[in-house]
């Protein structure tokens, strides 16, 4: 069982709030697009990470869909956007560091799907 504080007391999460938790985070980081996006951030620290560089690298997103999980994603406090003072203007995005506290669940996520790649493929 997981752990949660309340009130300064540590205690063991009820089943019912473990769900609930994860209905959350799932409500945050779900669907198709957050977690990558996220992951192309966490692994392109330090570059230009401009709307058209995420939209060219990854595969399959369209600009609307790009658009719509970039604010989510800085609306939930995991990326910022910082406009650069370019003619024309440049939008630059970085994951945040409380963005970099999901990078345990991802490598997690990306390690289970190497592993289940092969697993099917044998």
């Amino acid at each position: 069982m997981a752990t949660i504080i309340i009130n300064g007391n540590i205690q063991e999460a009820s089943c019912d709030q473990e769900l609930a938790a994860i209905k959350d985070s799932l409500e945050i980081l779900g669907g198709k697009w957050k977690l990558r996006i996220m992951r192309h951030l966490n692994n392109h620290v330090g570059e230009k990470n401009t709307f058209k560089k995420l939209q060219r690298e990854i595969e399959g997103i369209s600009a609307k869909m790009l658009s719509k999980e970039l604010q989510d994603l800085e609306m939930n406090l995991l990326v910022s956007r910082t406009v650069m003072d370019t003619r024309p203007v440049t939008v630059n995005y970085s994951i945040t560091d409380y963005g970099l506290s999901v990078f345990p669940v991802t490598e997690t996520l990306v390690q289970w799907g190497l592993n289940h790649r092969q697993k099917i493929k044998a």
